[in-house]
């Protein structure tokens, strides 16, 4: 698989990572962790090096997990996690992003991970009760230690990303983004583009919604996280089927499938893009990854977007309580 560079701070991963939060967290019933070492390790084989966890993903076991998995290969490896919450009790409690808190994680993270540096530190979510000065400059303090390499944010807005980059360079900024969720392109992706910052698109493939194995009936198992969000009820899942079947349109033109034409969109937005799907299955693994080697024409892609234009997504992609949490 090719590499890409994350902006301009010299971070490169492969042109698609593996996001790893639903091995552990948010998506049950949970596989075996000996079947997800052995997917991460397959991960590898293809070409994948940049895998992404955070200290709440579990909360603490899906770091564990990919510290273990990537343990005889770690050099090789990019691995980025995420400070920004409260956890008591094996639950969140609102975020903190407290100096001392963050440094209390980063310790806590390195020894979970097995390592002795993390090569990308995202703030989970921006905390409004810390200016952000303060977070940027306690990662640049950590950089400086040896501690870390990169410093991130996550569903941060503009002004908190230039305030941040101001004071410690901010290398990647990771917040939702695929066909159903085009918000940062208004303001985000030009004031990334502007300040050399590289974007890792979470969720690309909609919460599983942009694979083209759901529509209305679906069923959730009722601890999965999506039975409380708004767009996959079984109304909007119903008005947003007009997506899937413009992405099957493509797929079948492509010899692809609709989960690689919504990845290879993604790809052709920008060269400093790198999405992270996420997924449990080795099959569905391998057809992520082909969605690197596929090339959508400048043609193709004015006919998604002229497409696109005229469907309407329905539903939030937070429940309320969540979506006060992200800043785009």
């Amino acid at each position: 698989m090719q590499k890409r560079k994350l902006g301009n701070s010299g971070l490169q991963v492969s042109a698609i990572g593996l996001g790893c939060m639903g091995m552990t967290f948010a998506y049950k019933p949970f596989p075996e962790k000996k079947d997800m070492i052995v997917l991460i390790r397959k991960a590898i084989e293809q070409g994948v090096n940049f895998f992404d966890t955070a200290e709440v993903y579990g909360p603490y076991d899906n770091e564990e997990l990919v510290g273990e998995a990537l343990a005889p290969f770690r050099n090789e490896m990019v691995i980025a996690t995420k400070f920004g919450f409260n956890i008591q009790d094996g639950k969140i409690v609102g975020v903190n992003s407290q100096p001392a808190q963050i440094k209390k994680v980063v310790e806590g993270s390195l020894k979970r991970l097995g390592t002795d540096v993390i090569d990308l530190l995202y703030q989970h979510r921006v905390d409004p009760n810390v200016p952000i000065e303060e977070v940027a400059g306690t990662v640049k303090d950590l950089i400086k230690e040896g501690k870390v390499k990169y410093f991130g944010l996550s569903e941060a807005g503009a002004n908190t990303i230039r305030r941040a980059h101001a004071v410690q360079p901010v290398s990647a900024l990771q917040s939702e983004y695929s066909l159903w969720t085009r918000t940062p392109e208004e303001v985000i992706i030009p004031t990334l583009e502007e300040l050399g910052i590289g974007f890792v698109p979470y969720s690309p493939l909609g919460r599983g919604f942009l694979t083209g194995k759901m529509n209305e009936n679906t069923k959730f198992d009722s601890t999965d996280f999506r039975t409380t969000v708004p767009r996959f009820t079984e109304e909007a899942l119903k008005a947003n089927q007009a997506l899937i079947d413009l992405l099957a349109k493509v797929a079948a033109q492509k010899n692809a499938t609709p989960a690689q034409i919504a990845l290879a969109w993604l790809l052709a937005q920008k060269p400093w893009i790198v999405p992270i799907p996420g997924t449990t299955k080795l099959n569905r693994l391998t057809e992520n990854n082909g969605a690197a080697a596929i090339e959508l024409s400048s043609t193709e892609l004015r006919e998604i977007d002229d497409a696109a234009a005229n469907i309407k997504v329905e539903g939030a992609r937070y429940p309320e309580h969540l979506e006060k949490l992200t800043g785009l």
